[in-house]
């Protein structure tokens, strides 16, 4: 089922990724001019939909936990509504590839600080090299150290590691493990700089599939973790003894006993087989290993668990079950920090009937494991599954014994016990992150219970979105798991589609003037490629594919539902009336086009391919090319039909090296319109109107004004508001975007790992846009009634978040603003966003950057910041926009 999670990542760049990277910055127009106003964003929940390859633990303060994803970023565990934060949602546009992490490492000296190694892919479909992104407050905000090679969060192999390591006794010290040959890194200053451990001897030589010349499974995995042997160090000192893991199945590992200055092979080592983890129990002396055949995380057909005895050199193989007997590998590995006799191990790889778990609580000598046979197929379970709260995990399966559902899991190469707490283990999935609280039931011969810990981890790739005009607010097309139809954003769908469950939704359409009529088209190994609903997508039914079908493609809906035109991969365009029973051949237009419908004359279907925009008007038969010049040259294109607007397009979309921007036409592709003042954009979409407009609101993915963000026009694109910020990008939101034709202002994003965003306005009165961008000096003074409420949002010892909202409630525009406020205990601000931030003793002044500086009366912006407090950490209680006391909530 994950497999498809990188055929989705890799279409997604054919898609226009790879045309993501912007040209040198235009000077803005004045059609296109950028205002301020404040978005509050969450996600649509669907909890977790993606691999999570990594969970670490602090090993010095409590209920301090990371996860890491393979592309939708890194998370922090917050214990007290036990959900997670996502710490990566300020990757822009241009670094889309950081929201793929290969490794976190967790300070054990200094909490506060964590470091993420990112980086999507090494080969061309990432175009920038990697890096180690560090913070020194858990994440809230990040510097970037660049480095001279890539790094693969989505590549094979990613579940191994961690490959990023502090040194525990001078935490100045971190070592990372480099993919494609390059090596062991090095740092000695923090993470600021790296440089390679030159005499590291083998830098691996173990990839997938020699035979693939895609760069993508024929790459060299290198280096996959790094342990640190604690007991030979002390504080201040570099860690003496450091174990090292190579993808080399002759060579797996090495060791350094004089704070990496020289490395040799353990002796005696056992191979054939690749180590994905190595821990350390130093207490007892132990370095565990897990082996398996291959790199995962979907593959692995063998697997051995070994120990080594550090100071004796003494190896034993630990296996719980014979080598003979295992169809599978093993890599998730973790011993109880509180216990360090007990060891567990996973069989990552074992898909049927269902993962496995194993159990040791004498350093390996016998093991049990968290279900067994009692007569087969009958299985007998050490555990309970409580799915509840994430219901579509079951996936609507009826399976026959001995598989089950919900499954134990699948990719199961994350897997660690809390070192503070015996009773809690975490594991991570193809799907989701599952836990336990009461793990030692397992010693006593009782069951214990797991449930998803998942809540905040959003891990989904968007393919489209729609939000139709009745009905659910919300239907999505979706790497892995197919798609949702969302009655309440705030709640867990029941189930993704099913009756056909697609791995991988492409496109998806409803009938603008029936909504209960939707269409879907996605991926399947076998079985048809399309289906319908007429109950605005509760419940579906299978159509028939015409001969050649081999991928979902795109796929339109008659505004009346009467009929549907569809362009499958493997195959040419075709049209059907009904329910696709029997389809014919559409003429005109080539195959692999995209395809849209006329939100009113249900006969009327467009199509572009290749620079061209085609037409038909009799239902998808016939499709004639537009004369129209000037639209992008390649496929890098996503159109849309205004509801309500017969011949109204809009088309955007491009590449840096041709024409790049947004199309308007309004006479049914004949011509087109390019609009001046926007330099790029990927993805266009509809909302309700602003109270006045006559035009409904448009939103787009878009550069203007030399600025990448998510933008929003009342007023048919002649100005612009980002309604967005620099804490909130996503890294790519290129595939799809839609307003909600319900509530004003309402738009939903999609990104690619970070499932789908929504954003709702503070403006409720639906005004017009418009405004300028004004500097960042305070002149003339706001004047007028103002409002300011105070949140923090996060706080940890020594250190806390808060964001800020001003609100203009008088009656004028401010052009721009400076907030003025006293610390009572003596804070500091130490890193602002979406302001400039400054101190002078107690006082803290916060002004507008460029693009936020204009507010409208009525309207809101919001920033935050990141800050130091001892003692305690009161909120303030006066604020002044220059010489006005604001109104403190």
């Amino acid at each position: 089922m994950r497999r498809t999670r990188v055929l989705t990542a890799v279409l997604a760049l054919a898609a226009g990724l790879l045309a993501g990277t912007p040209p040198a910055l235009a000077s803005a127009t004045d059609q296109a001019t950028i205002a301020a106003e404040s978005y509050t964003w969450k996600n649509a929940r669907i909890d977790g939909g993606g691999f999570v390859p990594g969970i670490v633990f602090n090993r010095k303060e409590k209920n301090l936990a990371y996860a890491r994803t393979d592309i939708g970023g890194a998370y922090r565990w917050q214990e007290s509504s036990r959900t997670w934060t996502p710490l990566l949602d300020s990757v822009g546009w241009d670094d889309w590839g950081h929201t793929g992490v290969v490794s976190l490492a967790s300070d054990s000296a200094d909490p506060n600080k964590v470091y993420a190694a990112v980086g999507t892919y090494t080969n061309s479909w990432d175009p920038k090299n990697g890096a180690v992104l560090r913070s020194s407050n858990r994440g809230a905000s990040w510097q970037t150290a660049n480095l001279p090679f890539k790094l693969g969060g989505n590549m094979p192999g990613r579940g191994m590691g961690e490959r990023l390591a502090v040194d525990p006794n001078k935490n100045s010290v971190l070592y990372l493990g480099a993919p494609s040959g390059k090596g062991l890194w090095r740092s000695t200053d923090s993470g600021a700089t790296w440089s390679q451990v030159t005499n590291f001897p083998n830098v691996g030589n173990y990839v997938q599939d020699p035979s693939d010349t895609s760069g993508y499974a024929n790459d060299n995995q290198g280096i996959v973790w790094v342990t640190f042997d604690e007991s030979t160090g002390t504080s201040g000192n570099a860690t003496k003894t450091i174990y090292v893991g190579v993808a080399d199945k002759d060579n797996a590992v090495y060791r350094s006993t004089d704070a990496g200055v020289t490395w040799t092979r353990l002796a005696g080592q056992p191979t054939g087989y690749l180590a994905h983890k190595g821990v350390l129990d130093t207490v007892n002396g132990y370095l565990y290993l897990a082996y398996s055949d291959k790199g995962g995380p979907y593959d692995g057909g063998k697997g051995q668990l070994w120990r080594y005895a550090t100071a004796t050199g003494t190896w034993t193989n630990i296996s719980p079950v014979a080598e003979a007997d295992t169809y599978y590998g093993f890599s998730g590995l973790t011993v109880d920090r509180q216990k360090p006799g007990t060891v567990m191990a996973t069989a990552y790889s074992s898909w049927w009937p269902d993962t496995q778990i194993f159990r040791s609580k004498d350093s390996g000598g016998t093991w049990t494991k968290a279900w067994d046979y009692t007569s087969y197929p009958t299985r007998a379970n050490r555990y309970t599954m409580d799915v509840s709260s994430s219901p579509w995990l079951t996936w609507g399966a009826n399976p026959s014994p001995p598989e089950q559902t919900p499954k134990l899991g699948w990719m199961t190469e994350a897997l660690e016990i809390d070192p503070f707490n015996s009773n809690r283990m975490m594991y991570g999935t193809g799907a989701t992150i599952y836990g336990t609280e009461n793990l030692t039931n397992w010693d006593s011969g009782s069951q214990f219970a797991i449930k998803p810990m998942v809540q905040g981890l959003e891990e989904t790739a968007v393919n489209d979105l729609a939000s139709p005009p009745s009905g659910a607010p919300l239907l999505s097309a979706l790497g892995d798991v197919g798609g949702f139809r969302h009655t309440d954003l705030t709640k867990v769908p029941s189930m993704m589609f099913t009756s056909p469950n697609f791995t991988t939704t492409t496109s998806l359409d409803f009938a603008e003037t029936n909504p209960n009529t939707v269409v879907r088209v996605g991926n399947l190994d076998s079985g048809p490629h399309i289906a319908f609903s007429t109950d605005n997508g509760a419940n579906w039914f299978a159509g028939t594919d015409p001969s050649g079908v081999s991928g979902g493609g795109t796929v339109a809906a008659a505004s009346d539902g009467s009929r549907f035109v569809w362009s499958p991969a493997g195959t040419g365009v075709q049209y059907a009336t009904g329910f696709g029973t029997s389809w014919q051949t559409s003429s005109g237009i080539p195959a692999g086009a995209i395809v849209e419908s006329d939100r009113v004359d249900p006969k009327t279907f467009y199509g572009f391919k290749s620079g061209k925009f085609y037409v038909s008007t009799d239902g998808g038969a016939t499709f004639t090319a537009s004369s129209a010049t000037g639209l992008p040259g390649g496929d890098s294109v996503r159109f849309k039909a205004l509801p309500g607007g017969k011949g109204d397009v809009w088309l955007a979309g491009g590449a840096t090296d041709g024409a790049y921007g947004l199309w308007h036409s309004t006479n049914g592709g004949t011509s087109w319109t390019k609009l001046s003042g926007v330099e790029q954009a990927d993805a266009i979409g509809f909302g309700k109107a602003a109270a006045g407009a006559a035009y409904q609101t448009l939103y787009t993915s878009a550069k203007i004004a030399g600025v990448r963000g998510i933008f929003r026009s009342t007023d048919k694109g002649a100005t612009w508001i980002r309604v967005n910020d620099d804490a909130h990008q996503w890294g790519w939101t290129g595939a799809a975007i839609t307003g909600d034709p319900r509530v004003y202002g309402r738009v939903y994003v999609s990104t690619n790992g970070r499932g789908v965003i929504y954003g709702d306005t503070s403006d409720t009165s639906g005004g017009g846009d418009g405004g300028g961008g004004g500097g960042t000096d305070p002149t003339p003074t706001p004047t007028g009634a103002c409002a300011v409420t105070y949140k923090i949002t996060n706080q940890w010892s020594g250190g806390f978040q808060a964001d800020v909202q001003l609100s203009n409630t008088g009656t004028s525009a401010w052009p721009n603003w400076s907030l003025t406020w006293t610390f009572p205990n003596g804070q500091t601000v130490s890193q602002a966003w979406n302001a400039e931030a400054t101190q002078s003793g107690s006082t803290a002044t916060a002004k507008n950057v460029g693009w936020n500086g204009n507010v409208a009366a009525g309207s809101s912006v919001s920033f935050g910041f990141t800050g130091s407090w001892s003692g305690t950490n009161t909120k303030p209680t006066a604020f002044k926009l220059g010489d006005q006391s604001c109104t403190v909530s």
